[in-house]
């Protein structure tokens, strides 16, 4: 085993026994190194003996920043997910881990299918945390659990209070400026990933986000939980002063699809230009955010890590340009990348119809 046996609250409130510091762990979600590199910024693969296939397909410019720089990632072994029934117990198993990190959407499913007992019964626990259903209340607490299982509790806590100096440069503005108008946001989640209209958010997420960014989220009304669908016509009746559309490189799914690229290193001519085409479908085009040019993309993958501060700072530029002109959050996420993260930073994660060309 690696170490010390502590006892871990996960972002369930189940308590589990692991190995600290952790040497040998299966990430349940290869998008986990969003938070495990933070930890971990020098060799972010040294303790990674398996993880799921999802971070090439999910967000490819994102996979390749990392390969360029960690080749041996491509020879960890990967496996499919909890939630499509393809996680491998044998694998698991076979690669001898002292814990399993799981997000908290796969709970149900790993409870179902057994999975919990069968691990561990072979001593392998297995912790979830969360980004993506409660991401505002569960960021900081996963990342103080995952620094605990990593013997990082310091880096943990120095990445927590850098997420709330950060947060605090928008919520301390705001709250100081009183009773202004908050415009009404459309967050229209992967759009152009599939011809259906439209995704979105409900009051977690990207919903919450927009909303510490000083928007009024239209999704709330309309979606119960935290993802889910608003009709076309619902957007044109509403008429939404703002649209903020996530997107990121999916060219492993949809392969020339019309969703935005956005993400680092983009190219923000042609995210833009795909954003234009997205804005020509009917539930579009004759609201009040695309009559004004006030039509964004944004870097999908802020759903589902601990870097959604950027994406707040962003938002909050995009609905109030005035009370927070000096605010820079390409600036936030290259400092971020610098004190934290084990790749260059690389712009292209945002893109507004009414930039200067």
């Amino acid at each position: 085993m690696a170490g010390e046996l502590v006892h871990v609250t996960d972002i369930t409130g189940r308590d589990v026994e692991v190995s600290v510091p952790a040497e040998r762990v299966i990430l349940g979600e290869g998008r986990q190194i969003y938070f495990a590199g933070a930890l971990d910024k020098e060799a972010p693969f040294h303790r990674i003996v398996g993880w799921r296939d999802d971070f090439k397909k999910a967000d490819l410019d994102g996979y390749n920043a990392y390969l360029e720089r960690f080749p041996e990632m491509e020879k960890i072994p990967t496996f499919g997910g909890m939630k499509d029934g393809t996680f491998d117990v044998e694998q698991a198993v076979a690669l001898k881990p002292d814990v399993i990190i799981m997000n908290i959407d796969a709970k149900a499913a790993t409870e179902e299918s057994g999975y919990i007992e069968k691990l561990a019964k072979v001593g392998i626990p297995v912790v979830y945390i969360d980004f993506r259903e409660k991401a505002m209340e569960h960021t900081d607490e996963s990342m103080r659990i995952m620094g605990k299982i990593y013997g990082k509790e310091e880096r943990a806590e120095e990445f927590v209070e850098f997420r709330q100096e950060q947060l605090a440069r928008v919520t301390d503005v705001l709250a100081k400026a009183g009773d202004i108008k908050r415009p009404l946001v459309f967050v229209e989640r992967a759009g152009g990933y599939s011809d259906d209209c439209c995704m979105s958010f409900g009051n977690e997420n990207f919903g919450e986000m927009a909303e510490l960014a000083g928007g009024v989220n239209m999704g709330t009304e309309f979606i119960p939980g935290t993802f889910g669908t608003v009709n076309p016509e619902q957007i044109i009746a509403s008429n939404p002063d703002q649209v903020v559309v996530t997107g990121a490189n999916w060219e492993h799914y949809v392969p020339g699809g019309n969703w935005v690229g956005v993400g680092p290193g983009a190219d923000k001519e042609k995210s833009r230009a795909k954003l234009a085409a997205l804005m020509n479908r009917p539930a579009f085009t004759d609201i009040k955010a695309v009559k004004d040019g006030n039509v964004h993309a944004i870097w999908h993958q802020f759903y589902n890590n601990p870097y959604q501060f950027v994406a707040v700072q962003q938002m909050a530029k995009w609905f109030h340009p005035d009370l927070f002109k000096d605010l820079d959050p390409d600036a936030t996420f290259k400092e971020l990348h610098d004190r934290f993260l084990p790749v260059e930073y690389r712009p292209g994660y945002f893109v507004s119809l009414n930039d200067q060309k």
